[in-house]
């Protein structure tokens, strides 16, 4: 051990008695401060415009613009210079026959040359420490941990790059070719995640060995007992692999002995990475205040109750515009988006099933003209270079899975043990068209436990959950492209015809614009329901008063006559936009949301919602219109051709509208919840998304949090994590200069005073 250290202090003071290390020292510490100084400006900056900042340690650090993100992806600039001469050197002056007449072993010699790389790493450590302890002092309620792991992570790293450059050093006497020798090594070791994806167990080693982004779970907050054995394995190979070469060098052992000794310590690293990435091998710790890398505690709850294997079978079309996403090239990058829940659930299987099938595209008749399905999927199967032999045919695909209810897109069956299954989708959205946390977890519970039921009344013109008109309700129902569809966030759909009694499994009724009055039956069927607590949403319109009032009447609720307006310059008046009130906020932290956002409710054609409170029901309003220039018309009825005017004679009055209210009371040994809004517009097809100019509308959003109270607060899931504390920087702008100056300036000074005191020190000497 004394020679191991011997060896290592006489590295470190050729090392710092050279210019090369302290020219990259200064440079590193000069690019550091550049990267960091641009990182916690831009946190200066926003909360200087009165911007909200939240999370600041994980992007000062972390994240895609965070200090350790950028280091990350350079150091492999500076690693090699610093190796390129540690063995290299000793080749070619012949001091290595020295080393080997002296009474020191290999080991020794490699162990204490790479001990004086590890002490130069954490002098690179030390400098980045420095902006760690700057942020913890300016930062509030810095997350130390955070960062930390990250510190961690990128010295795992600088160590791996050096035992590489160590044992290119080792294969050469010329400090540039083992310079570029190491440079091409950490090349292939980036790329080799792309090669031979198309084979499974070959795939599996070639991703492991990708030494590309490794530090990224570190930086961004999770240790994964996989990451820091990949860095062991890595570093614990090319140190065998050195002292291989030593011992080739110094006993004139033969090729064919040395490369079978090359070629065992390989294979024996290869088996241990391959084990390591197992998912049941692998532990993980959260770094983060929040345990923002870590499934919530609702979605761990529901993996829970998951017991038995568990199969995700990815069918991708190829004639399909998300194929991509499934490709052998991408199967790896795929799975790691369930990496959290395999975490707590390892046994989970995933599979991955390539077909041709037809598809609702126009792009694919104008791409290729004239050409039948499978003469298209040739085409398309030659470009992504996919072997046609692994693509099932329409037929074959039909006898194992019926997928056209789904359209033939790109889709996930989760299926258990015990055979419950469901489909988990991708969606059109354009930025990330993959489920997140809410929609994966509500998957799983669908297999695991009863979903509410949300029934949509028919029978008299009531707008459908199945047609996808204007007016009807599909598309935040059960549009499965659509990520805030009902379907997709754990709700179930049926349609209730009220000439049957309700079954007793519907949790909550909707009625939307009915227009044709119930009949005794029918009525009878409906207060039943009511009688028995169940939940109700019932949406009227203008016009349709005397059908709907009898619904609601009973309730202490009645939809007053005429239609509200409020004339503007750009939308048609009666285009009412209304505003969250703070008690619907207490009700869903979905509407609490929307409240704090500024967000607003368009409802066009919208009666106003008379109540009273002596029928037993707590009356909640949620959403109300403006304090001015709204009022109930009751003469115009065209609002395309005719002037709106308030007409005070008619009882045509200015006043704040209630829109939407909520009703509760206890009854049957729970509570009863019920919704009245005064427009069924709001949640049609067209209107739940529509964008307007100078309107901030988030229909979309009124539809989960009012249904996420009407369902008793189960679903959508509630994937809420506790909000970052470290949300405010102590800096101003002026502080900013100084700061900048301080340490893009300040630090490389000092270090460029160092290297010239040693230097002249060195020279006197």
């Amino acid at each position: 051990m004394n020679m191991i250290f011997k060896i290592a202090k006489t590295e470190l003071q050729t090392l710092f008695y050279s210019p090369v290390a302290w020219l990259i020292l200064i440079v590193f510490t000069f690019q550091a401060s550049i990267l960091f100084t641009g990182t916690f400006g831009m946190s200066v900056r926003s909360q200087a415009l009165e911007y909200e900042v939240g999370n600041l340690t994980l992007f000062t650090f972390g994240g895609d613009y965070g200090l350790f993100t950028h280091i990350q992806q350079h150091l492999y600039l500076y690693i090699p210079l610093l190796t390129m001469g540690l063995m290299s050197r000793e080749l070619s002056s012949g001091s290595i026959k020295l080393l080997y007449s002296s009474p020191v072993t290999n080991k020794e010699i490699v162990l204490g040359k790479y001990f004086a790389m590890l002490v130069y790493g954490l002098v690179l450590i030390g400098i980045l420490a420095i902006y760690v302890l700057y942020s913890a002092c300016t930062i509030k309620a810095f997350d130390f941990t955070v960062a930390l792991s990250g510190l961690l992570g990128l010295y795992l790293l600088i160590c791996a790059y050096a035992s590489i450059g160590l044992f290119m050093s080792s294969l050469t006497s010329y400090q540039v070719v083992s310079a570029m020798g190491t440079l091409a090594i950490l090349a292939a070791l980036s790329l080799v995640r792309g090669m031979w994806q198309d084979i499974e167990f070959v795939r599996d080693i070639t991703y492991w060995l990708s030494i590309n982004g490794r530090a990224d779970e570190f930086v961004n907050g999770l240790i994964c007992s996989e990451d820091i054995l990949y860095f062991l394995i890595v570093i614990a190979l090319f140190l065998t692999l050195t002292i291989l070469r030593l011992q080739v060098i110094r006993q004139k052992t033969s090729w064919t002995i040395a490369w079978g000794r090359y070629i065992g310590v390989f294979l024996i690293a290869i088996v241990l990475g391959y084990f390591s990435s197992r998912p049941r091998f692998m532990s993980f710790y959260d770094t983060t205040r929040t345990k923002q890398r870590t499934l919530t505690m609702n979605s761990q709850d529901i993996i829970k109750k998951m017991e038995g294997g568990l199969t995700i079978t990815t069918y991708v079309n190829i004639l399909d515009g998300y194929m991509y996403y499934g490709l052998p090239s991408s199967v790896k990058s795929d799975m790691n988006r369930f990496k959290m829940y395999r975490r707590f659930k390892p046994e989970i299987d995933m599979k991955y099933v390539y077909y041709y099938d037809t598809v609702t595209s126009r792009s694919l008749s104008l791409r290729y003209p004239g050409m039948t399905m499978r003469e298209q999927m040739k085409r398309i199967a030659k470009t992504i270079d996919l072997d046609t032999n692994k693509i099932k045919t329409p037929e074959e695909i039909r006898t194992l899975i019926d997928l056209s209810s789904e359209n033939n897109r790109f889709v996930r069956l989760l299926e258990r043990e015990n055979g419950e299954k469901t489909f988990l989708r991708i969606y059109d959205d354009f930025m990330n068209p993959f489920p997140k946390e809410s929609e994966i977890s509500a998957a799983f519970k669908r297999l695991v436990m009863e979903l509410p039921i949300v029934g949509f009344v028919k029978g008299h013109g009531e707008r459908s959950c199945t047609r996808e008109g204007d007016r009807d309700y599909k598309h935040f129902s059960q549009d499965k492209p659509f990520r805030y569809a009902l379907i997709n966030q754990g709700f179930d759909i049926a349609e209730v015809d009220l000439q049957h009694e309700i079954p007793s499994n519907i949790t909550i009724l909707v009625i939307a614009d009915v227009r044709s009055p119930f009949t005794p039956k029918e009525m009878n069927t409906l207060n039943t329901y009511i009688a028995q607590g169940g939940n109700l949403i019932i949406a009227g319109e203008p016009k349709r008063q005397a059908l709907m009032n009898p619904l609601i009447e009973q309730l202490g609720v009645q939809f007053m006559p005429g239609c509200l307006v409020k004339p503007s310059e750009n939308f048609s008046p009666d285009l009412i936009v209304s505003s969250v009130t703070k008690e619907a906020g207490e009700l869903s932290y979905l509407l609490e949301d929307m409240r704090k956002q500024d967000y607003s409710f368009t409802t066009p054609g919208c009666t106003g919602l008379n109540y009273v409170t002596d029928k037993g029901f707590e009356v909640i309003p949620l959403f109300k219109t403006d304090t001015t220039g709204c009022w109930n018309e009751i003469e115009t009825t065209n609002f395309i051709d005719d002037t709106v005017r308030m007409n005070p004679v008619k009882g045509e009055r200015e006043e704040i509208f209630t829109t939407v209210l909520a009703l509760r009371r206890d009854i049957n040994h729970k509570e009863q919840r019920i919704i009245i809004m005064g427009d069924a517009d709001c949640l049609s097809n067209s209107e739940v998304e529509m964008r307007r100019k100078g309107i901030r509308a988030a229909n979309y959003s009124f539809v989960l949090g009012t249904f996420f109270w009407m369902s008793n607060e189960e679903v959508p899931i509630d994937i809420r994590r506790p909000t970052p504390p470290d949300n405010k920087v102590y800096v101003g702008e002026s502080g900013m200069k100084v700061t900048k100056f301080g340490l893009i300036g300040g630090l490389s000074l000092i270090l460029i005073f160092f290297a010239i005191f040693i230097w002249i020190r060195r020279r006197g000497r």
